[in-house]
């Protein structure tokens, strides 16, 4: 074969192995745009890791705020109102007075008990006298024995007045007090009922003021009678903390101790009452005011955690996204516990260390790539933007 035909096929031949090698080349660079063309791009979410802490046990209850002492001031005796130490809303210290009835009309009361008395006690000085000389007069026939034990008779009847007129002077003396009316307990004045110059009367039986203890306070609650047992079961061995909540939820006004568990469970609501002691040094807590109840119960020890928005609830139950190592996502279900400022605890489904989605579930599915960032980076930067 000529030499020049021998190149000409070679040349051929190298121009068509070159074109094959350029066409699959194109070719397979144009699948890999394809395919990463065709690949979802990662959904950002915020992530944190599940970590284990102490967490405290809650029951919750509604609870009506209650006096420690309330006191119905009312007049022990009949006459008018000439004065009135107190204004509307004032803290009464025990022994203060209050109120003053005229007192003119027991101070006489007294004065005329205490001169019946001396006035008897005259009478029994002779009928003593009459008595002595009589004693001698019988033993020489000069007095019957009838006169002298007549004579004897008044001074036991004089000496017994005068008892009598002790008292009534005692008596006098009582409604004399009376007149001023002296707080019984301290506490928080209420309104006045009263005003200076009207008359009262014992009988009617008519509140003048009242007072209301206020440190301490009680508030008192009920709970369902499911938790009667573990209340009982742990306030066995110490008394239970107890707090009084805010209407919404957030502010804590007072914290106590539980006092008192009713020996009845009402059938009508299936609730137990219970009543706890505040000391309300503050007085944060009013009484009449309707408060949220939490009870600490108890106290669970190194349990696995998570921000209460990382779990979600869905037909089947509570679940989360776990992230796993190639960032992709798993939905897992999931059984949690308590729930409470922010965290809940999982009983069941995640261990320690695993990455868990906070926000950004709601576009995700098993198997989505997820491009994320720190739950606690995200959420500084939303309070310093929320306080700017």
């Amino acid at each position: 074969m000529p030499r020049f035909l021998k190149l000409a096929i070679a040349g051929t031949v190298a121009a068509a192995l070159a074109a094959l090698l350029l066409w699959r080349l194109d070719h397979a660079s144009g699948v890999g745009r394809a395919a990463a063309e065709a690949l979802p791009p990662p959904i950002p979410v915020t992530e944190t890791a599940v970590t284990t802490q102490n967490v405290p046990e809650y029951l919750y209850g509604l609870g009506t705020v209650q006096a420690y002492n309330t006191v119905a001031v009312k007049s022990r005796v009949d006459g008018q109102i000439v004065k009135l130490f107190f204004k509307e809303g004032d803290e009464a210290k025990a022994g203060a007075p209050l109120i003053e009835i005229d007192p003119r009309p027991y101070q006489a009361a007294l004065d005329a008990a205490r001169a019946q008395k001396e006035k008897d006690e005259a009478q029994l000085e002779t009928a003593k006298a009459d008595l002595a000389r009589y004693a001698k007069l019988v033993g020489h026939g000069f007095q019957t024995v009838q006169q002298y034990d007549q004579q004897k008779g008044l001074v036991k009847q004089l000496e017994a007045a005068i008892k009598g007129d002790e008292a009534q002077i005692e008596t006098a003396k009582l409604n004399l007090g009376y007149t001023l009316i002296r707080a019984p307990i301290a506490g928080r004045l209420g309104a006045r009922l009263v005003d200076v110059g009207n008359f009262v009367r014992a009988a009617d039986n008519t509140t003048l003021v009242t007072i209301n203890e206020v440190r301490p306070i009680f508030v008192s609650f009920t709970l369902p009678q499911k938790d009667l047992y573990p209340v009982r079961h742990i306030e066995a061995d110490a008394p239970l903390s107890i707090e009084a909540l805010s209407g919404d939820g957030k502010g804590v006004l007072g914290r106590g101790r539980l006092t008192f568990i009713d020996n009845a469970i009402d059938q009508s609501t299936g609730t137990i009452g219970m009543k706890a002691r505040f000391a309300n040094k503050g007085e944060r807590l009013w009484p009449g005011e309707f408060v949220d109840v939490k009870v600490v119960l108890r106290t669970l020890k190194d349990v696995p955690t998570v921000p209460s928005p990382a779990v979600e609830e869905g037909p089947d139950g509570h679940y989360v996204y776990v992230i796993r190592k190639n960032d992709t996502v798993e939905r897992r279900p999931v059984e949690i516990g308590e729930s409470g400022d922010g965290v809940t605890v999982i009983k069941r489904g995640l261990k320690p260390g695993e990455r868990v989605v906070v926000q950004g579930q709601y576009r995700l599915k098993n198997g989505a790539r997820a491009a994320s960032r720190p739950f606690e980076k995200a959420h500084a930067a939303s309070a310093a933007g929320a306080s700017s």
